[in-house]
């Protein structure tokens, strides 16, 4: 009888150890995965390593390791650059919050727009506001088109200006915090082509007669505009400057109501005010 039992635990305990080798070896030839992904932020990591947030196609926002990224000669390269297009491969770990990145492989750089203080400030705009606003490994096709168009429009025309106004305008949008663009948020009352007035700490326009003190205003050039960038793509679209004032209205509203969202000011707003 004691035998039969000392027989029974080793066939047990050889046939755990030989599933839990199995699953050792799994975690430890686990294949990386792939995604096409834009850079959103790094940060260093110890002494030559990077932490790299990356909003990928097909695995949404993603934290992970990119190794000796730091040091003179590493194989990153400039594909880790702020929004920059490229190809990743990373491995993820179940007991672990970072992935490990292993390769990036550069599909599009805005060389000219990050390397011109100018134009690197609308970049950091919409890197910040995506890296806030992205849930963790959601993913999201229009958001992930949206930052690849105004990145793109920022390095086209050399000018931030229409490019951050549309993806502002688009961010509210997608996120369903857009308001009405007619009637008055209060009393229903229409605009017509009278002004709307906005505040940052809440949302929805009013009209004059509901406005409190220290609301701005965003005229009907700039709501007409807003219609535009509802049925227009930004690389058809040209940067009049009859549409200038509207575009800066419609910019400043779009980021308030952002902050508004966040519960928190954009550090990177106050650039724009330098440029």
């Amino acid at each position: 009888m004691v035998i039969t039992i000392l027989l029974r635990v080793r066939a047990f305990r050889t046939e755990y150890g030989s599933l839990s080798g199995a699953a050792s070896a799994r975690r430890l030839l686990m294949p990386a995965r792939e995604t096409e992904a834009i850079i959103l932020r790094t940060f260093p990591l110890g002494e030559a390593d990077r932490l790299v947030s990356f909003f990928g196609r097909s695995s949404g926002r993603v934290r992970g390791v990119a190794a000796g990224a730091r040091r003179l000669k590493n194989r990153y390269g400039s594909t880790l650059e702020v929004l920059s297009h490229v190809q990743i491969w990373y491995v993820e770990k179940e007991t672990r919050d970072l992935v490990r990145i292993q390769q990036a492989e550069l599909l599009e750089s805005f060389h000219k727009a990050q390397s011109d203080y100018g134009l690197s400030t609308g970049l950091a705009v919409i890197s910040e506001i995506s890296e806030l606003i992205l849930p963790e490994q959601e993913v999201s096709e229009p958001m992930f088109r949206l930052i690849l168009l105004a990145a793109r429009e920022v390095e086209r025309t050399a000018d931030w200006h229409l490019p951050l106004s549309y993806f502002a305008f688009w961010t509210v949008r997608l996120g369903g915090w857009l308001p009405r663009f007619d009637r008055c948020v209060a009393c229903g009352t229409p605009f017509d082509s009278k002004p709307a007035f906005y505040d940052a700490h809440q949302s929805g326009l009013f009209c004059e007669k509901c406005r409190r003190a220290g609301m701005k205003p965003l005229d009907a050039e700039a709501r007409g505009l807003a219609e535009r960038f509802a049925g227009e793509r930004l690389d058809r679209m040209t940067f009049e400057k009859c549409i200038e004032t509207g575009a800066g209205e419609l910019r400043e509203a779009g980021l308030s109501w952002i902050e508004h969202h966040l519960e928190r000011r954009l550090r990177t707003r106050e650039l724009l005010e330098t440029t």
